[in-house]
Order: C-alpha cells, then structure tokens, then sequence
C-alpha cells in the first residue's frame, strides 16, 4: 500500500471507533485480527464492532472490544422509524471514526446519518458517502481476507502485529456441549470429528452422500465419534447424511448457536467442511480442517477464503470453467464432484495420523 496513504493519517487519536462488518459470520470471524490491531494502537479507546444478530457471539467476549453492536434490518432495524432509532442512538455514541470492512449501502448509510466524522471503507455501493475511500479490489483474490481486512487499518497508519483469529467461548455454551457429550458418551479421549455438509450455496456444497461415506470410513479405522452441524437452514442436508449412513452419527443440524459451534470444535480433533463459516470458526479455536472447495473464481477461492492453520488442507480442483455461474452451473458442479471420498479421508488421515 502505498507509504504516502499509511502516513497520511498517522497521528490521528482515535477515542472512540466504530468497526462495521454486517455480512457472514465466516466473514466476521476473519476481521477479528482487526480488533486487536486497533486495541494494540489505540489501548485506551473505547472500541465497538457493529454486526448483524447471528455473528454477536463471534464479537460478544472478545477480550479487546468494548461493545458489539447489533444491527438487526429484520426486526428492531426493520424500517424507516427502526433505521432512526438506531442510527439516533448511534449518534449518541459519539464515534471518531467507522471502519467499514465490506461494502454494504447499509454499512455506508448508517455511519454517515449518525454522523460519524471519518468513515473508512471501500469506494462502491455508496462509497462516496466515505471521507477516506479505499479502491476495491477483493474481487480480484491477490490475497486473504484477513489481510484485506488489515490493509483498511494500514490505510489510516495502523500497522497490525498479528494475523490470529479469535472467537470467544460462552460459559453457557460450553456448559451446554458438555452435556451434550456426556449424554451421547463422547469422552474426553475419544476421536471426535465434526462433519458440516451444508454452505450458503449450491455451489459450494460437496454431496451429502460422500460426506455419509466419509464419517463410516472414519467411525471404522479410527473409532472416531461423528458430529454433524449446520444451520437451521440447512438441516435437511444434514439429514440427508445421518440418513445414508451405517452408523449414526451425532446430529445437531439446526440446533446449535454460533457459540454451542465453537466449543463442540474446541473440543473435536478435525473438521472436515465445504467452504462456510465453521472453517473459520475451528481455525480461530486451533482445530484442523479439511476444506473442500468448489468455484475457481480468484475473489471466490482458498487463496482468499482458504482455512489458515498449519495442519489445515484444501482440496481443491480446476476443472476448466473460465466463468463460474454458481448456483446456475450447467455442467452439475463438476468442480466438487471432481473432489473423491478417497481423497477427503486421506486427507483426514494425514491429519488424524498426528493426534
């Protein structure tokens, strides 16, 4: 980036800063690195983080951040008179500046009614409601989206120390998933995997059928107790695994919070997932993963959204498409079916071979 842009705005004293991120919890997962860049630079100024309701428990806890801020377009922020409630609320808050790590017209919108003097983000959708605009080049996947997050601090002369996600554990929860263990007689030393079959799109969802094979595979040579998740949207995906396979699994499809997630996988020696949220959430817990992508567009790929621990492997493969239709794939997702069950579970195996 350039010298002259991060030393622009390097003396500026922040008191009170805004972080806003109202997409995926994946998403918000990878922009945690960013709050304790900003508490490492500005330790004694109060710090929140806006997001939408189904990614607070990313934020809630975080040992850096003083507030998470819920910004929910379906219920209290439904509407004209909801919209004004919180944005006059915001106002009252009186922030120095909002930082504005995906380009919403919400996100953009918000900050500038409340009145925020500075405010940081990308240059599209709205973006000329920004007073410091950052061209957009995500699309283009030159690098992850951590570091795309942290390279909108280096704009305004912060210089991050650290890369490291962090998702916190609720006490409730984890006491939750304890019980949850000892009722379905999963032990302390006992091989748990977690299995998540779904995604947010077509496009990125492995068959359930193969993920069913998978988990047997698993449960035969290693003994390994099987977990499935997913959302509430996407439980019937989960069905339809514990459905094909011949040993049945724990299925907590649709009935785990985002924080019930993180400690089952504190707990669990390997996740294997398409690419959604979970990967993220395991990489922040120190938990291996084995990712299975599909689309080959660069602002769509690993290289940009791949899991970042040391153990962690991608199987991903290039099946020649040079425009990805998603969900509208013509060719019936030739890119994941390319991906074997061999291949998952020796993946898996390279992992688990080291527990």
């Amino acid at each position: 980036m350039d010298k002259i842009q991060k030393s622009k705005f390097k003396n500026q004293n922040y008191k009170r800063i805004l972080v806003i991120r109202l997409d995926k919890i994946g998403d918000v997962v990878l922009s945690t690195p960013v709050i304790k860049a900003l508490r490492d630079a500005y330790p004694d100024s109060y710090i929140a983080f806006m997001v939408r309701p189904y990614a607070k428990q990313v934020v809630k806890g975080n040992p850096y951040l003083d507030r998470a801020l819920v910004y929910d377009k379906y219920r209290d922020e439904k509407g004209i008179i909801g919209n004004w409630k919180f944005i006059s609320e915001l106002r009252k808050r009186r922030f120095d500046i909002a930082i504005i790590l995906h380009p919403t017209k919400r996100s953009h919108i918000v900050p500038f009614l409340a009145g925020i003097p500075e405010r940081v983000g990308y240059d599209r959708k709205l973006g000329f409601l920004l007073t410091k605009k950052v061209p957009h080049t995500k699309q283009m996947g030159l690098k992850h989206e951590i570091d795309y997050t942290l390279d909108m601090l280096r704009y305004i002369g912060v210089e991050p120390k650290d890369r490291t996600l962090h998702m916190p554990i609720n006490d409730m929860s984890d006491a939750k998933v304890r019980h949850i263990f000892e009722v379905n007689g999963i032990g302390e030393n006992d091989t748990t995997v977690v299995i998540n079959p779904g995604a947010s799109c077509p496009s990125k969802r492995w068959p359930p059928e193969n993920f069913a094979k998978v988990a047997d595979r698993l449960m035969e040579k290693y003994g390994t107790k099987v977990i499935l998740i997913s959302s509430g949207e996407e439980k019937m995906i989960g069905a339809d695994v514990a459905h094909s396979m011949k040993v049945h699994p724990v299925n907590l499809c649709g009935v785990t919070t985002v924080g019930d997630l993180a400690s089952i996988l504190k707990r669990s020696k390997l996740l294997i997932s398409n690419d959604s949220g979970p990967v993220h959430i395991a990489c922040a817990l120190g938990t291996p993963v084995v990712a299975i992508f599909g689309r080959n567009e660069a602002g769509l790929s690993p290289a940009r959204w791949g899991p970042t621990g040391k153990d962690d492997i991608v199987l991903h493969k290039d099946v020649g498409c040079k425009v990805c239709l998603a969900h509208k794939c013509r060719i019936g997702f030739k890119c994941l079916n390319a991906i074997t069950v061999e291949e998952v579970l020796e993946a898996a195996d390279r992992i688990l071979g080291k527990k």
